[in-house]
């Protein structure tokens, strides 16, 4: 028990506080994205409010993309590749398995993680959409294997986009974008 809690001790300090430069780009991408993606449900003629079920897995996103835009959980594979993985698995669950509601949430994340590990597209908010597709209301589960379409892929497209434009505005060559594709 001894050598658990040793491990627990701090082998660092806190990283300093980014620039405001940085926090600026960060806000920019974030907010347009997260705005898009509102629009985008409008347009379509879903209710904003139901539709909106996707903030926390798109605004975990936004944090990975607009924040740390080098590390790899944010890449477009990861980003697409994470995204629209879990949701698939999440929707098949909930489609073929008749089981409890927490057994079913706990197997559409622990998969989604082991595929995403398998396919080199580890994406954190992955587990979320994955989870999301479980727990959703009966109007997402109508949707069956379009939820994987819209809003997941076209949600997602519309993020990496304006992750392309906006992290490549700025002149750090520390928030380019990307750092890889494949």
């Amino acid at each position: 028990m001894r050598v658990i809690f040793s491990r627990m001790r701090a082998s660092d300090s806190c990283p300093p506080r980014v620039p405001v430069s940085k926090v600026a780009w960060s806000w920019l991408g974030a907010f347009l994205s997260m705005y898009f993606v509102a629009i985008l449900s409008s347009l379509t003629e879903v209710d904003v409010l139901k539709s909106m079920f996707l903030v926390g897995s798109f605004g975990a996103s936004a944090v990975l993309i607009y924040g740390a835009p080098q590390a790899d959980f944010s890449q477009p594979r990861n980003l697409i590749g994470g995204h629209i993985i879990s949701a698939f698995i999440g929707v098949s669950l909930q489609k073929y398995l008749t089981l409890d509601i927490a057994l079913l949430g706990a197997l559409a994340v622990s998969l989604s993680i082991v595929a995403m590990h398998f396919t080199r597209t580890l994406h954190p908010p992955g587990g979320a959409t994955a989870l999301i597709a479980v727990i959703g209301s009966t109007e997402l589960h109508s949707a069956g294997y379009y939820f994987v379409v819209t809003p997941v892929a076209i949600g997602t497209l519309i993020l990496l986009v304006i992750a392309l434009v906006i992290n490549n505005l700025s002149k750090n060559p520390l928030r380019h974008y990307p750092k890889y594709w494949f």
